[in-house]
């Protein structure tokens, strides 16, 4: 599981990407699971981050799933049209 920081935004966002970048290389499983339950202080570059790793680990014919997804970046999706992209991760 990757872990998001307590703060993303355009500041963090290419230091995060990288971080992630690296987590995900090390992801031996079928599922990426990212959790943003962390996330405090966050802007649209957080919606940026997780569509980029989506994409990085569907690349490599993995599902990715977001886990604890804050309500206010849930809305900000949904204002962006992009939440149907961040598929809540279930837990077994």
């Amino acid at each position: 599981m990757l872990l998001l920081p307590e703060r993303l935004t355009a500041h963090e966002a290419n230091d995060t990407l990288r971080m992630l970048q690296q987590g995900l290389r090390g992801e031996p499983a079928d599922r990426v699971v990212v959790d943003a339950g962390a996330l405090a202080a966050f802007d649209s570059s957080a919606l940026a981050v997780l569509l980029e790793c989506q994409r990085i680990a569907r690349a490599s014919g993995r599902r990715f799933e977001v886990q604890q997804l804050p309500p206010k970046l849930r809305a900000l999706a949904v204002l962006y049209g992009v939440a149907e992209l961040l598929p809540e991760a279930v837990t077994p």
